[in-house]
């Protein structure tokens, strides 16, 4: 309240009084610009500010406008369009990850059909069909893993190359994550073919 001004505040305020004119408009004077219809002017008003009234009025609001986000991200997902996509999957090196795996073929992909099939063949009473099941649970899961290694490791060496100066921490686990998804099912949906590298 009583402390001085700061000398930003002064050149500020020195600036604001010396574009002003220095003599105050004459009423009787034209402005320069037709005035509007009252009508225009209302309808601009409301278009302008549409604030609900209520509680209810606003959470319904509310709610369209994250319905209408939710569409817009749903259709980002399909057709990979950068700027609607979840903070999750924007950026370049999330898009060069995902590229990578949606290039090549994971093992981690063929796990539900797998495991379907080591069900049906749980489900025969016969101990050599469920000695085959265990076992080709075993190698499946091996397989996953050895996948998922290798993903790692390549996938980090790419990064480190093409993005050295950019943030790459959990890039490497973002494309891990994608390669249990078949590749029809996952979002955003893949935008190179198979054996085209990025």
């Amino acid at each position: 309240m009583f402390r001085s001004r700061s000398k930003d505040e002064q050149a500020a305020a020195a600036k604001v009084t010396a574009s002003q004119p220095q003599q105050p408009r004459d009423p009787q004077a034209p402005k320069g610009r037709p005035t509007p219809k009252r009508s225009d002017s209302q309808s601009q008003r409301r278009t302008r500010a549409q604030t609900p009234s209520n509680r209810k009025d606003a959470a319904k609001a509310q709610r369209e406008a994250r319905r209408a986000d939710m569409a817009r991200q749903r259709e980002a997902l399909a057709n990979g369009d950068e700027r609607y996509l979840p903070v999750r999957d924007k950026g370049p090196v999330r898009r060069f990850a995902r590229d990578y795996v949606d290039s090549r073929w994971c093992a981690a992909e063929f796990f539900l059909p797998v495991a379907v099939l080591i069900l049906v063949l749980t489900m025969i009473r016969v101990p050599q069909m469920q000695n085959l099941a265990l076992l080709l649970w075993l190698v499946i899961i091996v397989l996953i893993v050895l996948d998922s290694v290798v993903i790692w490791v390549r996938l980090g060496k790419r990064l480190q190359e093409r993005f050295p100066k950019e943030n790459v921490k959990g890039a490497r686990a973002y494309a891990v994550m994608r390669t249990l998804q078949m590749r029809r099912l996952r979002l955003p949906k893949p935008q190179v073919k198979r054996g085209q590298r990025p």
